[in-house]
């Protein structure tokens, strides 16, 4: 694949009206059961639980380094039985009380802008930053940037303005972290809590995957400076955003897993050995069918060369989000 041609033009056009029915099941397009979905990759060590992930995609200037929390094959394979475990338990809830599935999400969206000070170096970002930040959300969900088009869209019900110098920059981990989200989270599973500020150790952002019980740690940390307008080079156009909430609505890196096994469990992803940086044009890393899918959001190429989600990916959004957030 090639680099992403004209993306201020796509971005600055207007959402695509889309309508996506997708079935709840785990045969749904790319979504790979439990069972033996992830035993052929090699074990990775890791020190996070599986529910929490954290990105190795850096601000400019920094050194990319290699991913601290990508999740083992085991981790994996607990998340999937997870999964098809909580889509049972919907079909069982629909077939009892009648409790419905969605074909198309809105996602009402609480912003934290977390500062050390009132002024900009310290994490006080303007509004506009934020509101571009849902136009980039709802482009890419739609599939305006050039990608397949997903259930999502995304409302921004509140920005909410903390200073606290205790929790800047925001630590991947810390007490203060948990500290901040179980002082400030706000609404149910279906709510995205998205925290503001400057992060630790070079990261654009991280975020938990979907549970079955609400946890207040649920949400996305993202940089300030990663939205669209920022002063993050190269990471500034929004997609870090993007990005972690694919991993909120379930996605992995489309390089989880390497060349072996389901790697990322969608199966119109091409298999991908490693992260890809920068732009790299012709990047072709396993021997499987398809160049690597450095134009993909759940990559770790520059906002400019991402522009798309699949259909399997798409799909398997809207199946987590019917197992896990649905009311």
């Amino acid at each position: 694949m090639g680099l992403r041609p004209n993306l201020l033009t796509r971005r600055t056009a207007g959402v695509a009206s889309t309508t996506l029915a997708l079935l709840l099941s785990t045969a749904a397009v790319g979504v790979v059961p439990a069972a033996s979905a992830f035993s052929a990759a090699p074990a990775e060590s890791c020190a996070e639980p599986a529910d929490v992930h954290s990105d190795a995609r850096v601000k400019a200037g920094a050194h990319a380094k290699h991913e601290p929390n990508e999740l083992t094959v085991a981790q994996v394979r607990e998340r999937e039985a997870d999964l098809s475990s909580a889509l049972r338990e919907r079909a069982n809830y629909r077939a009892g009380a009648g409790a419905g599935t969605l074909a198309t999400v809105t996602v009402p969206v609480v912003v934290h802008v977390i500062q050390e000070n009132s002024t900009r170096a310290g994490g006080n970002i303007p509004d506009s930053l934020i509101t571009s930040q849902i136009t980039v959300l709802n482009q890419a969900y739609s599939g305006a940037t050039g990608g397949a088009a997903t259930a999502f869209s995304f409302q921004l019900q509140k920005i909410n303005r903390v200073t606290n110098p205790a929790w800047y920059p925001i630590v991947s981990g810390s007490s203060a972290e948990r500290s901040m989200k179980t002082s400030l989270r706000e609404g149910g599973k279906n709510t995205l809590n998205m925290y503001l500020g400057e992060l630790s150790d070079g990261l654009l952002g991280w975020a938990t995957f979907p549970k079955k019980a609400l946890d207040k740690m649920d949400g996305v940390v993202v940089l300030s400076e990663s939205l669209p307008g920022g002063t993050a080079t190269n990471y500034n156009q929004g997609d870090t955003g993007t990005h972690e909430i694919g991993h909120w609505l379930n996605l992995y890196h489309t390089f989880q897993g390497g060349c072996s096994g389901s790697g990322d469990g969608v199966s119109d992803t091409p298999a991908e050995a490693s992260p890809a940086y920068q732009c790299p044009t012709g990047r072709d890393t396993c021997t499987a069918t398809g160049l690597d899918p450095i134009t993909n959001f759940m990559d770790y190429t520059y906002d400019s060369c991402m522009h798309q989600f699949t259909t399997g990916q798409a799909s398997r959004m809207l199946t987590a989000w019917n197992a896990y957030r649905a009311a």
